[in-house]
């Protein structure tokens, strides 16, 4: 039996020698899809476009602004001088928030009888992104508010009372970086796009050239024919994973911190699953073109939308959340995240494993079954 594998493994190895195309889409393609999507998908929100409209011009006025434009959080793109620009502004989308300061405000200030009010005008329509600018003009204006308190009380030799010294410290992600968030979901996204697409298209481009039934009257088992067919796929997938990992340090610095065993095994059991649906596509398609387009439904969808990838499956409705184990990309997401960013052991995903192990057994099985009979039936 084994010698029977080899010989399927070789000759598959052999047609992608002479694809030279195909070979380096499948090994280099992953890594320039990572550096794409990491950058592309981020949710850090930086240099934010800020227009000002300062009526105060007063020197505390101008030091309030200084403080915004200290980070590269607020880039200012305009000074605004009546008040028709602000809606302009907005309206055609010059900038993303505009900050108005009254011409009392630092009489106010100093005065203490009245509130020193400033108003930020945020364009609301990307929800997300309107929250994280709220968020951030918050903390900016709390900062400063404690820096001037301090400064007034230190002026009459007095300093500030903190009943509450809040001092949040941030486990695995200190610098709370979305990509670092997400790299193991795009991990996991490409690693299942891969190997479901490039078996399930192998698999049927048999049957297309007519190679299949030559294969099929030949002493090997169904069976047989599918670990010859895929083992080529598994290792260039977990080739493909490690330049995905080494793509993953150099551009955007994540490294693993857990177990790098753990690590392998995991992958290879992800892409053990991968390509156990990539067969069972196969083997119910008869075209390349609708093997991609299943290929393509049943890894690229789910891996995006049900495997909490961008979206947290704890706030989907439970018969969503139901749904999302239809994807193993669900299972490898967690798993990745809990080796790559929290340096945790077996005992932290071993469920999920186990999942993943289940998964491949079910549709590798469902494959054979369905190819036998199909086999009869020829």
């Amino acid at each position: 039996m084994i010698n029977r594998i080899s010989a399927v493994v070789e000759k598959e190895f052999k047609h992608l020698l002479r694809d030279k195309r195909m070979l380096f889409v499948i090994i280099f393609f992953p890594v320039f899809l990572l550096g794409i999507f990491g950058y592309a998908v981020n949710f850090d929100v930086h240099h934010i476009q800020l227009a000002v409209y300062n009526q105060d011009k007063s020197e505390i006025s101008r030091d309030f602004i200084n403080s915004l434009t200290s980070s590269d959080y607020f880039e200012i793109i305009k000074y605004i001088t009546k008040d028709s620009e602000i809606k302009k502004s907005l309206d055609e989308k010059l900038v993303q928030v505009v900050l108005v300061i009254p011409n009392d405000f630092s009489k106010n200030l100093y005065s203490k009888k009245e509130p020193a009010d400033i108003q930020f005008l945020i364009d609301g329509v990307d929800g997300n992104t309107a929250t994280i600018i709220s968020n951030y003009v918050k903390s900016a204006t709390l900062s400063y508010n404690a820096k001037f308190q301090k400064e007034a009380l230190q002026k009459i030799g007095k300093s500030p009372l903190i009943p509450i010294d809040l001092r949040p410290i941030f486990q695995f992600n200190p610098e709370l970086s979305t990509t670092k968030f997400l790299i193991p979901g795009l991990i996991a996204m490409i690693l299942i796009i891969t190997a479901v697409v490039t078996v399930s298209l192998s698999l049927v481009k048999e049957k297309e050239h007519g190679t299949a039934d030559q294969l099929k009257i030949s002493s090997l088992s169904t069976l047989e024919i599918i670990l010859g067919k895929t083992i080529p796929y598994i290792l260039i997938a977990l080739l493909d994973a490690v330049f995905i990992l080494i793509a993953g340090y150099i551009l955007f610095s994540v490294e693993i911190k857990g177990n790098y065993f753990l690590l392998f095994l995991s992958t290879f059991v992800f892409i053990l699953a991968s390509t156990s649906l990539g067969i069972f596509i196969s083997v119910i398609s008869d075209t390349q073109q609708l093997a991609f387009t299943f290929a393509t439904m049943a890894s690229m969808l789910p891996s995006v939308i049900l495997s909490g990838f961008i979206f947290p499956i704890e706030s989907m409705p439970f018969a969503i959340q139901l749904l999302t184990n239809i994807t193993p990309a669900k299972f490898f997401i967690v798993i990745l995240r809990a080796i790559i960013l929290r340096g945790v052991g077996l005992q932290a995903f071993w469920h999920q494993l186990i999942y993943l192990i289940f998964f491949a057994i079910i549709f590798l099985f469902s494959a054979t079954v369905i190819g036998n009979h199909k086999t009869k039936s020829a």
